[in-house]
């Protein structure tokens, strides 16, 4: 493909907009436009990054190489396979669907035609999660903590669906090993869907990870800590840095552990635009995006498991 690609943006609230913002930037993409079914948004964001509103997704079929989803969950699916149907590439945000069976007809539907179909999990595509990961090779125990302050947005998911679901897809992309055991916790305290939940997690492989999410916390925290036999690695999303800590090969022939390590120099950079280039670049080569549906699917199935943990345990 020598063109530009051609791409719009169907919902364009909280998160829709930055990904105009980003793909409107881009070499060789043209934004078509902006969907929002909102009176005026779509206008609104049309404007400020130069190009057209529409108010139903409907009316950019037949004008679009690719589409990104970032309408509220529940409408995810009958608007991805209006797209991938007519063989149009399509990027969903997390999560992929609302149901499981959601999102298996997306991804059957996406093999049968042939179309790139990727899922919008942003934090893998953060500069820090991609320089540590390759060092996460046999973690043992995996602390997450993802608090952030109330939102000002739509809240139509709970919190495991909305935050955890993040820290889920990371830890099935480190740790490469079945879930063989959920225990999980929850409480609604703001909002009639849970606000604060915690989840343990084990593995075949022996991991257990302990992961926590809240939109209810004084602070923000966003941070990742792998333990290992013989070495330490701490992600914090938000500042984008990672510090890797060994024990010296030497240390035990000298009688007394030596530890050695420090931050990693990182470029920090967006990870929504780190993700939207790696979506555009899958549609235009072919390959499968850094995030496949099958991968947002897993992360949404392993949500759904911690949800249903936690419904057993009230």
């Amino acid at each position: 493909m020598t063109q530009a690609l051609r791409v719009a943006v169907i919902g364009v609230g909280h998160l829709g907009q930055h990904h105009a913002r980003l793909l409107a930037s881009m070499d060789k993409v043209e934004l078509v436009g902006v969907v929002d079914t909102k009176p005026g948004r779509a206008q609104d964001i049309a404007s400020k990054f130069g190009t057209h509103p529409f108010i139903e997704a409907g009316d950019i079929v037949g004008r679009v190489d690719a589409v990104t989803i970032a309408v509220p969950t529940v409408s995810h699916v009958d608007i991805a396979l209006r797209f991938i149907e007519r063989g149009i590439a399509v990027l969903v945000e997390k999560p992929i669907a609302a149901s499981v069976a959601d999102a298996d007809r997306m991804i059957e539907a996406a093999g049968r035609c042939r179309v790139t179909l990727a899922a919008g999990h942003t934090e893998r595509f953060n500069p820090a999660v991609t320089a540590a990961l390759p060092l996460v090779t046999e973690p043992r125990f995996v602390e997450i903590h993802r608090l952030g302050t109330f939102p000002e947005r739509s809240l139509d998911i709970d919190v495991i669906f909305d935050l955890m679901i993040h820290d889920l897809d990371l830890l099935l992309a480190a740790v490469r090993s079945e879930v063989i055991g959920v225990e999980a916790i929850g409480v609604n305290v703001l909002t009639p869907r849970t606000d604060i939940a915690n989840a343990r997690l084990r593995f075949a492989s022996g991991c257990v990870a302990n992961v926590t999410a809240s939109r209810i916390s004084r602070d923000r925290v966003r941070k990742v800590r792998f333990f290992q036999h013989d070495s330490y690695v701490s992600v914090d999303y938000a500042s984008q840095e990672v510090e890797v800590y060994r024990l010296a090969p030497q240390s035990a022939a000298a009688g007394r552990p030596v530890i050695q390590g420090g931050k990693l120099e990182i470029a920090n950079e967006e990870p929504l635009k780190r993700e939207l280039a790696d979506f555009v670049d899958a549609v235009r080569t072919g390959r499968e995006p850094g995030v496949p549906g099958s991968a947002g699917r897993d992360a949404l199935a392993l949500a759904t498991k911690v949800a249903e943990a936690m419904e057993s345990a009230v």
